[in-house]
């Protein structure tokens, strides 16, 4: 389409007016925009405060955690730590007491020596040794054996008795009639027999030897002088008792301060039996006259250490004893007296005891069972 001349200074302001109306922007709008802009930065912002917020809160819970974990360790560290205190506590006083054991084993002069109360025996001589030192004249040492055995005892209860007969076929022939009747000042007792088994004894060779060498000195004073002074005066005294014919040339002296004994050691084998028979010498030392006490040395060994059990087969036990007014020895004779009878199945008794009151401990001998003493005791 043609425009015409005179129409196009009209239709030029018409796109004037159109082009600014289309570029012009209403400032509210921009504000609006802005504070969108603003409110997403916020919104974007506090997702990211609040993210780091959780994760610090995770953070702070985990460490937390990690610090009570670490109190816990710390306490049961502690209470392990208190517990091992305790245990070396314990462990000291065990070390303590094992060094106190140990000194008492070392000062012992066996250590390894078990002592035992056993009843009363007897010895019984089986032979004598003598030992010499090749190419000597004189005997060194004399070993002496002896054999031992220990009494059982046994435990006699109130109203009980025991008998021992010559002949073990009475006291079998007893035991098997098992009931027996008793007369006890007039009154008739249903006494019981029965056998019994003993409880364990023991039996062994005794080995001693006696030294020809040394001698066991006791009785020494205790003076203000150093060990070694008065080891050298004991050492002289015995030395210088040659001329009287009593020691010799000294090996060795062992002396012990505190318990004023020492053990002298000649060098010539046989000096100490000049010794046996003399249990007191005169000493003299610091200007004071002393009186020792002297004794071979002795060394004792167990051998042959045996435990037996067995039974009497010549004694009987009876119970079922009734009280009666006699005396215990009257009582103790009418049982004898009944039992001796061979009317009444017995024989001749070798030994009885019977006890009224309390207990009495009888003892017996291993070789032959018979009852052969009695220690008496209450209870």
């Amino acid at each position: 389409m043609l425009l015409r001349s005179d129409q196009t200074p009209h239709i030029y302001n018409i796109f004037n007016l159109f082009c600014s109306s289309t570029l012009c922007v209403d400032p509210t709008l921009e504000r609006v925009k802005e504070a969108q802009n603003v409110k997403c930065d916020l919104l974007v912002s506090g997702l990211v405060a609040n993210k780091e917020y959780y994760e610090a809160e995770k953070k702070l819970t985990e460490l937390k955690e990690q610090e009570k974990q670490h109190k816990d360790r710390i306490t049961d560290f502690q209470k392990e730590l208190n517990l091992l205190n305790q245990e070396n506590i314990e462990l000291k006083k065990e070390i303590e007491k094992l060094k106190e054991d140990m000194e008492e084993f070392k000062s012992q002069k066996n250590p390894l020596e078990i002592k035992k109360n056993v009843a009363e025996m007897k010895l019984k001589f089986i032979h004598l040794e003598e030992m010499k030192v090749d190419g000597a004249d004189v005997d060194m040492d004399t070993h002496c054996v002896f054999g031992a055995a220990t009494k059982v005892p046994f435990q006699l209860n109130q109203n009980q008795a025991l008998l021992t007969f010559e002949d073990e076929e009475v006291a079998q022939r007893l035991t098997e009639m098992s009931k027996h009747c008793v007369n006890l000042d007039n009154t008739t007792a249903n006494v019981t027999v029965e056998s019994f088994q003993l409880d364990m004894g023991f039996h062994f060779e005794l080995h001693v030897t006696i030294s020809g060498k040394k001698i066991n000195v006791s009785e020494i004073p205790e003076l203000p002088i150093p060990e070694d002074w008065m080891r050298d005066k004991l050492e002289l005294h015995f030395y210088k008792t040659k001329q009287a014919e009593g020691g010799g040339e000294i090996e060795n002296v062992t002396y012990n301060k505190e318990s004023g004994t020492a053990v002298i050691t000649f060098l010539k084998p046989g000096v100490s039996y000049n010794f046996v028979g003399h249990t007191k010498y005169p000493f003299c030392t610091e200007g004071r006259w002393f009186i020792l006490a002297v004794s071979p040395d002795f060394d004792f060994h167990l051998k042959k250490f045996q435990a037996y059990c067995r039974v009497s087969k010549k004694t009987i036990l009876l119970k079922e004893i009734p009280e009666v007014e006699e005396n215990e020895e009257s009582v103790q004779d009418m049982i004898e007296i009944h039992f001796q009878k061979p009317t009444n199945s017995g024989g001749e008794i070798e030994k009885i005891k019977f006890t009224s009151r309390g207990e009495a401990y009888v003892c017996f001998e291993e070789d032959t069972g018979n009852a052969t003493s009695e220690i008496k005791g209450d209870s």
